[in-house]
């Protein structure tokens, strides 16, 4: 396997699009990396900088430490798994799985073996005389997989392989490729704007905007400790409500607003926020559970139920709070309607403060 290191990558297109803006990073031997961040944001361009599809305008791609910044890719023994998965039509599974060896000029035997090797490991044995207008949209993803594992790749490149696919199908294979990447320990680079897709499938995630990562991280570290307020909002349903910094003490933030009080977690420690500051309260909805106190508690919030939704295993809601509103998930048994009065708790350490501003950091 290897490390993958990008150092001070920059890549602008025609009319001053930025696509990479200075990026450093390095990637683990055999991890799961994820590039997430909407559309534009600059994380396809970096996975074809990595692939030698793109060359940067400026800085250095490493495999360990060898620098392959000007090697073309056919030299850099990456398999990369595209959007539309680019199969031949005209071509059988079989061949187009062993095309990649074919053209490495492996005898008939070795080809033989790898491909039936990779077909039981993608579970496509059977299916290797079929062409690709006869498999269903799970099975061409797993031709196109199984095209890039059976040169063995140093380095696994996918690009939003399960945008086509229907939700359930899309859950099955981001467990499968999941579970193949753990199975074969190779080094994953995933790009993908599928938030919760992203949480589920990676080791470790990059959150991209405007060409810039925003913050790098375990899902755990992004989702709960998010470095600043666009990551804050990417990931994950939320509800905001601004303030002004009443207290802190170590990292522990009272924010007041108008109709009340929220104290939370300022989780970035880079940031110096002082009385009177202008800051915002991140709410997810999964933090709070029904209480019987009243909203003069601390972090309890009671207002009437405006919006109401069964989702299955909670009972999500939209709670009015005089001028605000904001978004929670019920356990399933509560009964909760339209114009019903609830009080709602969330313990202090699951609320996320952060500058409205992005504050001054130091």
């Amino acid at each position: 396997m290897v490390v993958v290191r990008l150092e001070n990558i920059t890549k602008i297109f025609e009319k001053k699009v930025v696509a990479a803006d200075h990026i450093t990073l390095t990637i683990k031997d055999g991890e799961f990396f994820t590039f997430l961040g909407p559309s534009g944001c600059g994380k396809t361009t970096l996975l074809r900088i990595i692939a030698g599809l793109e060359h940067p305008d400026e800085g250095k791609v490493y495999f360990d430490e060898v620098d392959i910044t000007e090697m073309p890719p056919y030299k850099r023994e990456t398999g990369m798994v595209f959007q539309n998965y680019a199969l031949w039509p005209h071509m059988t599974v079989y061949e187009n799985i062993a095309y990649g060896l074919k053209i490495r000029k492996l005898s008939k035997d070795e080809i033989h073996k790898r491909v039936m090797e990779v077909l039981d490991l993608v579970k496509l044995r059977g299916l290797e005389n079929r062409f690709p207008t006869q498999l269903s949209g799970g099975q061409q993803q797993r031709v196109a997989l199984a095209r890039a594992l059976v040169i063995r790749p140093k380095v696994l490149l996918l690009d939003e392989p399960l945008s086509n696919l229907d939700a359930k199908l899309r859950i099955e294979m981001r467990e499968e490729i999941k579970q193949l990447q753990r199975k074969l320990g190779i080094t994953t680079i995933y790009v993908t704007h599928d938030q919760e897709e992203a949480m589920v499938i990676s080791d470790r995630i990059a959150v991209m905007r405007y060409g810039r990562i925003m913050q790098t991280g375990t899902p755990e570290d992004v989702y709960k400790r998010p470095e600043n307020l666009f990551v804050a909002t990417f990931l994950g349903r939320y509800s905001l409500i601004n303030g002004i910094v009443d207290n802190i003490n170590g990292n522990r933030v009272v924010l007041k607003f108008s109709w009340g009080k929220v104290t939370g977690v300022l989780t970035n420690n880079r940031y110096r926020l002082t009385k009177g500051d202008e800051a915002v309260a991140i709410l997810r909805p999964e933090i709070f559970k029904v209480t019987k106190k009243n909203g003069e508690e601390m972090n309890t919030f009671t207002g009437n139920v405006e919006w109401v939704s069964f989702v299955g295993p909670y009972i999500q809601a939209r709670i009015k709070l005089n001028s605000h509103s904001i978004l929670v998930n019920l356990d399933p048994w509560v009964k909760a309607s339209i114009g019903m009065p609830i009080s709602v708790h969330a313990s202090i350490n699951d609320i996320i403060i952060l500058p409205s501003k992005e504050g001054e950091v130091f």
